[in-house]
């Protein structure tokens, strides 16, 4: 089973808008949201995601829902076109404008510029002023309390996951990454961490080949730390199940010391 989520204590549907957006690397999209809402969004950081509903790009006057319980309101509402509903990290929280940005991956299709993935064909083509609700959905990062260092493995899904961990963790555990990218221009630079962490990037040599396959040959192969450690594995489900399998099997590493999530199947529309 999937490492369980830690549910923030009270949730609401935030109804928001998109403030900002910015293409930072070849195939990311930064996307600054905002509102009065942010307030009630609790900030528990790490891996933090949520559900954000966004309208498809060639739809009009869509429904965005206004409750948790946005599965009924869907069902009941009437005829308008229902939203697109992805999950995201949060990868930088901005108290001073009331907003936070997530940063969502750009798909490749072939050899069009358009990427073909519902949440990275709105990415691309959204405007500020455009309006989302997001649901806080918690976050499943937890350290075993007597970890001496931390292994963080994903695909470009979980880059900004992994990037937030880094940061939130930059004074505790040391950290051995390896994170596979589509592309060497996809490489951050600007990267907080901490002392003592290594940072594993993996761009592919196609950038619109399987993720994953890379990250979970480079564990395999990877001389690690000695100690005990804790692991957090996330992206293409091959890539999460293969990763735990490996450590399982292979490093004797205890489950309970293991989070993995899978993030999409390689294949099927959903990001």
């Amino acid at each position: 089973m999937p490492s369980r989520i830690q549910r923030p204590h009270r949730r609401r549907m935030l109804s928001l808008t998109v403030l900002a957006g910015e293409q930072i690397s070849p195939h990311f999209m930064s996307i600054t949201l905002g509102g009065d809402d942010v307030q009630h969004l609790e900030q528990s950081g790490y891996d933090q995601s949520g559900r954000l509903f966004f309208a498809d790009t060639d739809a009009d006057d869509v429904f965005l829902p206004t409750s948790e319980r946005w599965i009924l309101q869907l069902t009941l509402q009437g005829s308008k076109p229902r939203p697109r509903v992805r999950t995201y990290s949060i990868r930088r929280f901005r108290p001073e404008w009331s907003a936070f940005d997530i940063e969502i991956s750009l798909h490749e299709s072939g050899s069009s510029p358009v990427p073909d993935a519902p949440g990275a064909r709105w990415a691309h083509a959204v405007e500020p002023g455009a309006e989302v609700a997001f649901l806080d959905e918690g976050h499943s990062y937890a350290p075993t309390p007597d970890a001496s260092w931390q292994l963080l493995v994903g695909d470009e899904t979980a880059l900004p996951a992994i990037l937030a961990i880094l940061e939130r963790s930059a004074d505790t555990l040391p950290a051995e990454v390896f994170l596979e990218v589509p592309a060497p221009e996809d490489i951050r630079d600007d990267i907080t961490a901490p002392p003592g962490t290594n940072i594993h990037w993996l761009p592919r040599a196609e950038p619109c080949a399987k993720p994953g396959a890379l990250a979970l040959q480079a564990v395999r192969q990877a001389q690690l730390p000695d100690g005990r450690f804790y692991a957090w594995t996330a992206g293409e489900s091959t890539l999460a199940a293969g990763v735990r399998r490996h450590l399982v099997g292979e490093r004797k590493v205890p489950k309970a010391d293991i989070c993995f999530r899978g993030y999409f199947n390689y294949g099927r529309a959903g990001l």
